[in-house]
């Protein structure tokens, strides 16, 4: 078992404690949720080191965006009809081709430097949520929680339950900062990529909700004062 599998485990077995009880019978003591994404990704280690991440691997970035206008633009030759998308037809012509022996190589060489961006980024969750437990049973003693369960499996709940924000604070005190670069032979955890997987999506989902508010602003100024 993993670490963050222990991690998880206790949270799992109360949530299935609470579906066994009967619908008129009341918990003894008080009941929280954790967003455990939220609150890696709230912490100054994890905001930091996604920066570092940016500057240290800007040339792989550099890289892959250019590698990247090299396969978009060599796709073009492959779209025979001209309706600008590239089905399996195509490719399945284009198979015996230098062009597709270069796609691979580009796609191959791409996915290297994501993987090196990616590897940096998932070891830097790793090392914060490695002390998850400790944070978890740090918070849930002092305000003497009885049961902790993940925010996706409550349909109601009051914004005093949700005790993430306190989690985020006991891990910037226990994780001030990480490493980015994994040491040699390092593997992560399938749970570390999982939850890196689900934080990339939130950041992702974040952004695009930015940049639509922003358009939406721009498409939409606010109308000049009266006299």
């Amino acid at each position: 078992m993993t670490i963050f599998s222990k991690l998880i485990a206790p949270a799992a077995v109360a949530l299935c404690a609470l579906a066994a009880v009967p619908a008129q019978a009341q918990v003894e003591g008080r009941i929280a949720i954790v967003d455990i994404a939220r609150a890696v990704i709230g912490t100054t280690a994890f905001q930091t080191a996604y920066e570092q991440v940016n500057t240290t691997y800007a040339q792989q970035n550099e890289l892959r965006r250019t590698k990247a206008q090299e396969r978009q633009t060599l796709l073009q030759s492959f779209d025979t009809n001209g309706d600008k998308q590239v089905d399996d037809a195509e490719l399945t012509a284009k198979q015996k081709s230098p062009q597709f022996k270069q796609l691979q190589t580009l796609e191959q060489e791409i996915q290297a430097l994501t993987n090196q961006i990616d590897a940096a980024r998932v070891y830097a969750v790793e090392q914060v949520i490695a002390q998850y437990g400790a944070a978890l049973q740090e918070v849930v003693t002092k305000q003497q929680i009885k049961l902790v369960i993940d925010p996706g499996s409550v349909m109601y709940t009051v914004p005093e339950a949700d005790i993430t924000q306190q989690i985020t604070t006991a891990l910037n005190a226990k994780v001030p900062s990480v490493g980015i670069v994994p040491p040699q032979g390092w593997q992560p955890a399938r749970e570390s990529v999982q939850l890196y997987q689900e934080i990339q999506q939130r950041l992702l989902t974040a952004q695009l909700i930015q940049q639509r508010q922003q358009q939406q602003q721009q498409g939409n100024p606010q109308a000049p004062a009266g006299r």
